[in-house]
């Protein structure tokens, strides 16, 4: 009977140690999954400022996320064409509602939810005064799942309360781009 007690016991604690890992597992899953989404919406940024280099000035933003951006009263598609400022501020509104996760929802009992996008996303995009040839740097930054230290000297997103106290919940995708008018 001792016997069958401590074998129970000992598949008990492996299985213990096994739910473990599937929690570690499922984090590591999430926060990849929100690194990789992060870095798709800042191409997608670039890639529409080089399609629009006249107003690349329209694209220099402090922080956007989180509903910051009212959609524009025309959607710049062929049926209504833009010229290059209203492209630029459809293509911003697009970017936000891409990060706050416009294109994924579910609906519980009417009400509708937003489910994919990033984490309390804060978008910015920095360059040259008035959109002039040079480097552009787009940063987005969201919350992770577990407190890190946070070393990045990027302000983007820094003071706003979304990512703890000491921003330690704050992850940061950065990077710099050349783009010409």
């Amino acid at each position: 009977m001792i016997e069958v007690l401590m074998a129970l016991l000992i598949i008990s604690v492996g299985f213990l140690n096994i739910a473990g890992l599937q929690t570690a597992a499922k984090k590591s899953n999430f926060d990849s999954l929100q690194r990789t989404s992060a870095l798709i919406l800042a191409h997608d940024i670039v890639e529409k400022m080089r399609a629009n280099p006249i107003s690349l000035g329209g694209y220099i933003t402090a922080g956007v996320g989180g509903g910051t951006i009212t959609q524009p009263a025309q959607e710049c598609i062929a049926a209504e064409p833009c010229n290059p400022g209203q492209i630029a501020a459809y293509d911003m509104w697009l970017w936000e509602s891409a990060m706050d996760g416009a294109s994924e929802s579910r609906t519980i009992d009417g009400d509708v939810t937003e489910t994919g996008g990033l984490v309390n996303p804060t978008g910015c995009v920095v360059g040259p005064p008035g959109g002039d040839a040079g480097v552009y740097t787009i940063t987005i930054v969201w919350r992770g799942l577990n407190d890190l230290a946070n070393v990045s000297p990027d302000l983007c997103g820094v003071g706003s309360g979304l990512y703890g106290a000491n921003e330690e919940f704050r992850r940061i995708l950065t990077f710099d781009t050349y783009i010409s008018p």
